[in-house]
């Protein structure tokens, strides 16, 4: 009920809060820009999130891409790697990550069904995370998390914040999931 909605307002409202004095026009102009600037930021952001894990599910189900990372060019190959590197069942999870990537990933970059979809994203991206820390710890240039912690934080976001205004969750349903 009530709870919801306040933190809601506190989420949304915290970063789009009105100045106290407002009698500096600078700080109105800023605030305005923000305001208007804000929906379209998002809806950038949770198209970049989603759009991103296309290509890495089309190199690892369909081959393409192929001299980009791991030699994995169908499900079987990646069943296969995720069984060596302890993650099992390969059968199963190969397949799950595929669907993530190429549902999962358009999904939320047309912000339909957004958050249901989003959370197998974040889900995937806390495993990459772990592996990433266990390959080559934090800098990014040594395999490490740094750069897939981005993605997931930029994941995290959409999953909490929703398709947003520009989304077809809310042209169609008007509302976000």
């Amino acid at each position: 009920g009530d709870f919801g909605r306040q933190s809601q307002e506190v989420g949304a409202g915290a970063a789009r809060r009105q100045p106290q004095s407002g009698r500096d026009p600078a700080v109105k102009v800023l605030t305005d820009l923000y305001q208007t600037l804000a929906p379209l930021t998002e809806a950038l952001l949770r198209i970049a999130v989603g759009l991103a894990m296309v290509p890495h599910g089309l190199r690892m189900t369909f081959g393409f891409f192929p001299s980009t990372g791991q030699p994995l060019r169908n499900i079987g190959m990646l069943a296969d790697y995720l069984d060596k590197q302890g993650y099992r069942p390969g059968k199963l999870l190969a397949p799950a990550i595929s669907l993530t990537q190429l549902v999962c990933g358009p999904l939320v970059a047309l912000g339909l069904f957004t958050r249901p979809a989003a959370v197998p994203l974040v889900l995937f991206l806390l495993v990459t995370n772990i592996e990433r820390w266990r390959v080559g710890r934090y800098f990014w240039n040594q395999l490490g998390l740094e750069y897939t912690l981005m993605w997931t934080i930029a994941a995290l976001y959409v999953l909490a914040h929703g398709g947003g205004a520009y989304s077809l969750d809310n042209l169609l349903f008007g509302r976000e999931f």
